[in-house]
């Protein structure tokens, strides 16, 4: 009941879908910085914590052990083993989640207000003492091979990882963050110690709390929960050198519908031009059904379900990417007419009609994030990542309702790069030949 009871919470703890929320920023005696936006009407505390660095901190021989290691911090802690530690969490009505990227390991946690400090003091456990029992090391690492095999056999994995290997190179965002099955099964339990001190360190935290919480409990709470971890963790990687193999990578593979990815050089989300990047990839491929390359490809041709494009914005490197799938006699066509897309709008840009929609969608959309308390305090997390002030709630509208017709021409002639797109397919696509060059 008590589970049901904090699943109820979690629903009615939504603040309205609105962008006007009030960031406090809270520094805590033991000097950890947090962004609160504090919401007394429900006994409920959302809190979102993230270590900068992600999986990308581990080296190529390693490379699964913070995925892993991830996976096993709520499979027991302390004194608990994995049942005892669920148990445990249950009973509090508590909610946490362990998560890793390339970028950052993010911790998220949801507990009831009357529950704070047997919720935090749990969480503190699987943060600074996880046991790494063998037994459950073996149990999830035969978790995370069975998902590697499967990858092995699902074109749109593949497209990835091939992709990825041939922009990154041996940057580690150019292996999959789970690993390989080599290197996966010859991971130690010594090898997840040295993640989690690698990654869990008091120099790349960054957090953010919603719900019934003053600042001064936050305060208190971070550095209960934070305050014993190592002040440094293992060194960030460079910045990735990326390299982009124009033209066309075929991955020959057993299957009726070929996938394409398609990559291209990209743009920070600190830079100046990101709004205009953003207004123009909204018209180009941004994923509505009004988007040019959803016309061109799907509408008139009938040649996908779906195709796309997105601004892939990482710590170490900046790409523009897209996806299409095809059946293997059409994916060329599909290839031709996304590339002369890419030239109509780096040539001309995009109509007053297409600014003003894609404005007007972009600005709508965005109050919309702000569905509940924990995508709330994702969303503060990720601002402080990124270094954006605090008012950028209420400003974020504006920049984009201020980008002009000139300014999405300028970015796309400048950042578009028709001869510089890289494609890879898995398929066994008809007309289509391996061609791309560094």
């Amino acid at each position: 009941m008590r589970l049901i009871y904090v699943l109820a919470i979690a629903l009615l703890a939504a603040l309205p879908a609105r962008a006007d929320v009030n960031i406090q920023e809270v520094i805590s005696p033991g000097g950890l910085k947090a962004w609160l936006v504090q919401e007394s009407s429900i006994p409920f505390v959302a809190l979102d914590v993230r270590f900068r660095g992600g999986a990308s901190l581990e080296s190529a021989d390693k490379r699964g052990a913070i995925n892993l290691m991830t996976a096993l911090l709520e499979e027991g802690a302390g004194e608990m083993d994995a049942r005892a530690f669920a148990r445990a969490s249950e009973g509090l009505a508590s909610s946490f989640r362990f998560s890793v990227d390339d970028d950052a390991l993010a911790v998220s946690a949801r507990f009831l207000t009357e529950n704070q400090d047997a919720s935090i003091a749990l969480l503190k456990e699987a943060l600074q003492n996880p046991r790494f029992d063998q037994d459950a090391i073996d149990r999830v690492r035969g978790q995370v091979l069975s998902g590697i095999r499967s990858s092995e056999k699902d074109p749109n994995d593949i497209a990835r990882k091939t992709i990825d290997q041939l922009m990154y190179g041996d940057h580690p965002y150019g292996a999959p963050r789970s690993g390989s099955i080599e290197t996966v099964t010859a991971l130690t339990r010594d090898d997840l110690l040295a993640a989690h001190a690698g990654v869990l360190a008091r120099d790349r935290i960054f957090i953010a709390a919603v719900g019934d919480i003053t600042p001064e409990a936050l305060g208190k709470l971070m550095d209960e929960l934070l305050g014993d971890l190592p002040e440094t963790g293992a060194p960030m990687p460079p910045v990735a050198d990326v390299t982009i193999p124009t033209g066309v990578t075929v991955v020959d593979f057993p299957t009726p519908q070929s996938v394409a990815i398609l990559a291209q050089k990209g743009l920070s989300q600190k830079d100046e031009d990101w709004f205009a990047a953003t207004v123009m990839n909204q018209v180009l491929g941004g994923g509505s059904f009004e988007s040019r390359l959803m016309d061109e490809v799907r509408e008139k041709r009938g040649l996908t379900y779906g195709v796309y494009s997105y601004l892939v914005p990482m710590d170490l490197a900046e790409t523009y990417q897209g996806s299409v799938s095809s059946a293997n006699d059409r994916i060329a066509e599909s290839i031709s007419v996304i590339r002369e897309e890419w030239v109509k709008m780096a040539d001309s840009g995009v109509t007053q009609q297409e600014l003003d929609d894609a404005k007007t969608y972009i600005t709508g959309s965005y109050p919309l994030r702000f569905d509940g308390n924990q995508q709330i305090a994702s969303i503060l997390v990720g601002m402080q990542m990124l270094d954006l002030p605090i008012d950028y709630i209420p400003t974020r509208n504006e920049k984009v309702e201020a980008v002009t017709l000139s300014d999405v021409q300028r970015v796309a002639s400048e950042l578009l790069d028709p001869e510089g797109l890289a494609f890879v397919v898995v398929g066994q696509p008809e007309g289509l030949e391996t061609t791309a060059s560094n």
